[in-house]
């Protein structure tokens, strides 16, 4: 397999290839500064130069077993990882941008990241609590979580918008995997999408005008690798949603926020068809 880390630019409707590589990358975020995308592989973290694509390994300490639920605070200067090194599941911590001993941000597990407060201030995560399927945040400083919603339901990949108000994510609470949001306080969940497709992952852009998200094939059960998926774009003011791109990939191609800092471009990964 070859993974293509790509980038793709809303003013032209194109998508062009920055860095492609023979191991298996996932999960791009595109660092406040412009300057670098983030991408997991082989459980480790590489930062990956804009203008020098190469994947430049960050240290993590101890924590080798990472997983594709990563990202960066709105400041730029900490990133926050997903590791099961020392727990059984996945559990949550914080480390310096640069490379550094990573802190334990959540107590129990698994927990998932994947959305960052616009104000520095909370994490948004997946978890599973007593069985169940839910969303909630926890202080960036560490704390007590708050379990915003929980039920027999699948919830998954929890982002904020840049306002402060929502947190998007997506569920199968209506019957099938749709995106929703709701208040931060975990209240007023609203379906955001109703089609035949199985819908993850949403990511509202930094300017809140559009909301990216993927999309795979009616009847994908879970969010696997190695499917025909779909990346589509809702438009926030007209409410229209269109397909951007078809490719290869599923599972690690979108997971976590991946908007440049101007919300003109997303960088997203592909994979080479078997």
């Amino acid at each position: 397999m070859v993974s293509y880390l790509e980038i793709f630019d809303l003013a032209t409707g194109d998508s062009s290839t920055l860095f492609k590589t023979a191991r298996h990358i996932e999960a791009p975020n595109w660092t406040p500064s412009g300057a670098d995308l983030i991408v997991n592989g082989d459980g480790k973290l590489f930062r990956v130069p804009i203008h020098t694509p190469d994947l430049l390994m960050i240290d993590t300490g101890l924590h080798a077993s990472l997983n594709n639920d990563h990202g960066i605070s709105p400041d730029g200067q900490t990133l926050v990882i997903c590791d099961k090194t020392l727990t059984p599941h996945s559990c949550i911590y914080t480390m310096p941008a640069g490379g550094g001993l990573p802190t334990r941000i959540t107590d129990k597990t698994p927990s998932w990241w994947h959305g960052w407060s616009p104000d520095g201030e909370r994490l948004a995560y997946t978890v599973v609590r007593d069985g169940q399927f839910g969303i909630a945040t926890i202080p960036v400083s560490g704390g007590s979580e708050a379990l915003l919603i929980h039920s027999p339901h699948h919830y998954d990949g929890p982002d904020y918008t840049p306002d402060g108000q929502w947190i998007w994510f997506n569920s199968d609470r209506g019957g099938s995997m749709d995106l929703w949001r709701m208040r931060i306080d975990g209240t007023e969940p609203e379906q955001m999408t109703v089609d035949a497709a199985v819908n993850w992952f949403p990511h509202p852009s930094p300017d809140g005008g559009h909301v990216l998200y993927l999309a795979y094939p009616e009847g994908t059960e879970g969010h696997p690798p190695d499917r025909e998926v779909s990346l589509r774009l809702i438009d926030l003011d007209s409410g229209k949603t269109r397909i951007l791109t078809t490719l290869w990939g599923g599972q690690g191609t979108l997971n976590v926020p991946c908007w440049s800092p101007d919300s003109q471009r997303f960088a997203y990964m592909r994979y080479s068809r078997p």
